[in-house]
């Protein structure tokens, strides 16, 4: 008999309640109490759902994310936090934002703030975790009562339990030594903590724990190799059965041995390594469970049941009970149920499942094998007819945009000259001073814009009323850039929901749900559009709205687009074609809108590829590869336009410096990055690569509310021109602002500002 079980489960609720919560929390408007009482409601709620598992996760459940957690758990605090009054929870969500809630930092020592951890992305997924900090003086210390205290609830109510953990060797690999030290020297020291932890929860009853390792999907050198079989032989005498679970990729050469560690299963992502599955099955021992993730925990396609039980049904007669069956990874990365999407197109919505509905598929297979076929004909039937509607619906397929796909040349990609000839002709259109500041294009998102925008979904407001609010919106945004003193402005962004949907709404070929939201990190959650048919753009989406800011100001005003591979990685893509064709057809939409925007007279045009280095494949020999198709899709994007037209570009939260010579090839004349949580280390890079255009690195960082000084600001600047020509920087935050309130942005912008002015003044 097959068992199924479920790696983790979506924690911010399938109407984000958490975010509300942890929102109202943040602002002293709920206590502690309350956002406890939430998050105890949600875990019921979430356990309820996998009700019809042999074995359902606990401990996936976070406040903000599961990596933060596992340091709490491990006592690894940083040195800036230890010490400070209240409760933990407070001290957590210092290390996550900067500061907890208003009402905890009047009564300790860091009203002002403190320096939050810094964030990058979770392997290949736009989910950003907070990175370990470590020094070669890191100890640890247990601190199991969050996971004990999980599991006892989920006792309480019938749950039949797996704990989920990190793994030790890839929460080293996540983190960062900050003074240089090396990470594997400290693993002596990690395990006897996650010994510690393991007998913790034999001690109350628990059979299996769920431990995840996927690094094992990354290429490895000999020194990690062997921190796993360090690690796997000395945890294996701890009384409980482990479930070491790898997700994302194929293991490929690490394959075999990562089998053969001494643990009592194993998990495989049999939907990116369905190859490796037989390798898996000839490698394992005789008394090993096998685990394959068979349904997508990454996309929202329905899964063909059929083409899945071809090839798992000789399996499941190979190992019996010692198959167990799930998603290929946690389900944090869809949306909780597709039963709320009420709006959705019917035929679309038929080809869809989220995670509620990806446990429904995981039974049926389940059932499907151990009582046969029959047992689920119906169901198998739907899914049958599901899956053909897709792969046949004319909705689906444009022969005019494959026709398009067809004539790309290297053409379209080359700007007309250099960047040296282009910088001289854009410095004399523009007449910017040295140092010009910037921001990255949105601006708070009030509460009066979201009003607008949900009065004119309901009808409550024409398009006209909904018009002018959002043209009062932005004018508000140009007004407050000029009393700032910002060299280039931005439009703010009011009208648009989101940097991707905004889009995706407008271009053929995209579906949006109402309810399909994904956290992002803490309480902000993305709800990507679903991207199901070849993608055309029938008019100009944001032309119009930058006119209009145009209008309004002297100062040069930046047109704002998201890039095509930002577009691609952020949303859900059709599984049946390359990943580089659909990036292809964005590219030759958007750029359309780029050549629309010049012709209005705009000069300045932002093409945002935050999601560049996310898209990287998690093995670096694929990097060329995608990074080939990747760059060129930019290119295409960007580089139809005169010289005089200045093409900018934006990425965020991501290590850069392994593919800065990529950067380059994209050949935008500015490039804004995020530095100011990594203390301008991102730009070490521009030591060893002299990057030929200009950048701004990001000095405001915009996911905490903290407010930076005039004189961080200065010194973070002081410490880009030590590795850039001073005339080739900007100055600028490190991301939009949307998630910001203006009582912060102005003090902020007002800082940076001055620290430009200082700058001319110190380093012209």
């Amino acid at each position: 008999m097959a068992i199924t079980h479920n790696l983790g489960f979506p924690r911010i609720g399938a109407k984000r309640e958490l975010k509300f919560a942890l929102e109202s929390y943040w602002k002293g408007q709920s206590s502690r109490e309350a956002l406890q009482a939430l998050g105890a409601a949600l875990r019921q709620r979430h356990w309820q759902d996998q009700a019809a598992l042999d074995l359902a996760p606990v401990g996936d459940f976070a406040f903000y994310d599961q990596v933060l957690d596992m340091s709490f758990t491990l006592g690894n605090l940083p040195e800036r936090v230890q010490g400070f009054h209240g409760d933990a929870l407070d001290n957590y969500f210092r290390v996550a934002r900067g500061r907890s809630a208003q009402s905890a930092e009047v009564h300790a020592d860091c009203c002002g703030g403190v320096a939050a951890g810094e964030m990058t992305k979770w392997f290949d997924t736009n989910y950003h975790y907070i990175v370990p900090e470590f020094t070669a003086a890191t100890g640890f210390s247990l601190d199991a009562s969050r996971l004990l205290a999980q599991l006892a609830e989920a006792r309480a109510t019938g749950v039949k339990a797996k704990p989920v953990i990190i793994g030790p060797v890839t929460y080293l690999a996540l983190g960062k030594a900050k003074d240089g030290s090396d990470k594997l020297a400290l693993l002596p020291r990690l395990l006897p903590a996650y010994a510690a932890l393991l007998n913790a929860l034999a001690d109350q009853g628990v059979e299996w724990v769920q431990i995840d390792e996927p690094i094992l999907v990354t290429e490895l050198d000999a020194d990690w190799k062997h921190a796993f079989s360090t690690a796997y032989h000395q945890l294996k005498s701890c009384r409980v059965k482990l479930l070491l679970a790898t997700y994302f990729g194929q293991l490929r050469e690490n394959l075999e041995w990562a089998v053969k560690l001494p643990t009592a299963g194993f998990h495989l992502d049999a939907v990116n390594a369905q190859d490796e599955v037989l390798p898996a099955l000839n490698h394992l021992a005789s008394h090993k469970v096998l685990s394959l993730g068979v349904i997508n925990g990454r996309n929202i396609w329905k899964t063909d049941l059929d083409a899945v039980l071809s090839w798992l049904q000789p399996v499941a007669e190979r190992l019996g009970e010692r198959l167990w069956v799930a998603p290929s990874c946690s389900l944090l990365h869809v949306p909780v149920d597709l039963a709320s999407e009420e709006r959705l197109d019917g035929e679309i919505r038929s080809w869809l499942a989220f995670a509620r509905q990806k446990l429904d598929e995981l039974t049926v297979l389940a059932t499907a094998l151990n009582q046969g076929r029959e047992a689920v004909a119906a169901e198998l039937e739907a899914n049958r007819a599901a899956c053909a509607s897709r792969r046949d619906s004319p909705r689906v397929h444009n022969p005019a945009v494959k026709a398009a796909l067809a004539g790309i040349d290297a053409r379209l990609g080359q700007r007309k000259r250099p960047y040296a000839e282009r910088a001289a002709r854009q410095a004399a259109l523009l007449k910017l001073p040295q140092f010009p500041t910037t921001t990255i294009g949105s601006f708070p998102q009030t509460a009066e814009i979201r009003q607008a925008r949900s009065q004119f979904k309901a009808g409550e407001i024409d398009e006209a009323g909904y018009r002018a609010a959002m043209q009062a919106e932005i004018a508000r945004s140009v007004r407050e850039q000029e009393a700032l003193g910002l060299d280039v402005l931005v439009h703010g962004e009011a009208e648009r929901n989101d940097m991707v949907e905004y889009f995706g709404e407008q271009l053929e070929g995209y579906a949006f749900s109402q309810f399909g939201w994904v956290q992002a990190y803490g309480s902000r959650c993305v709800k990507p559009p679903i991207l199901f048919g070849d993608i055309s753009r029938p008019r100009a989406m944001t032309v119009e709205w930058i006119r209009y800011a145009q209008s309004l100001t002297s100062k040069p005003m930046k047109g704002m687009l998201t890039g095509p591979v930002t577009i691609l990685n952020w949303s859900f893509v059709r599984d049946d074609q390359p990943r580089y064709f659909t990036c292809y057809q964005l590219a030759l939409a958007l750029r359309e809108e780029v050549l629309d925007l010049e012709r209005a007279g705009v000069r300045v045009i932002q093409i945002d590829e935050a999601a560049l280095r996310e898209g990287l494949p998690l093995r670096r020999t694929q990097w060329p590869t995608y990074l080939e198709w990747a760059v060129e899709s930019f290119r295409i994007t960007a580089n139809g336009v005169a010289d005089e037209t200045q093409i900018h570009t934006h990425m965020c939260y991501s290590e850069f410096n392994d593919i800065i010579a990529s950067i380059a090839d994209m050949d935008a004349d500015v490039i804004t990055i995020e530095t100011s949580r990594s203390d301008m280390e991102l730009l070490d890079a521009f030591e060893h690569f002299n990057y030929p255009n200009e950048i701004g690195p990001g000095v405001y960082d915009i996911h905490s509310p903290n407010i930076p000084s005039e004189a961080h600001i200065v010194q973070l600047m002081q410490k880009a021109a030590e590795r850039i020509p001073a005339g080739r920087l900007w100055v600028n935050p490190d991301c939009g602002l949307k998630t910001r309130q203006w009582s912060e942005v102005i003090p902020a912008l007002t800082h940076m500002v001055a620290a430009a002015k200082t700058l001319r003044a110190t380093l012209a």
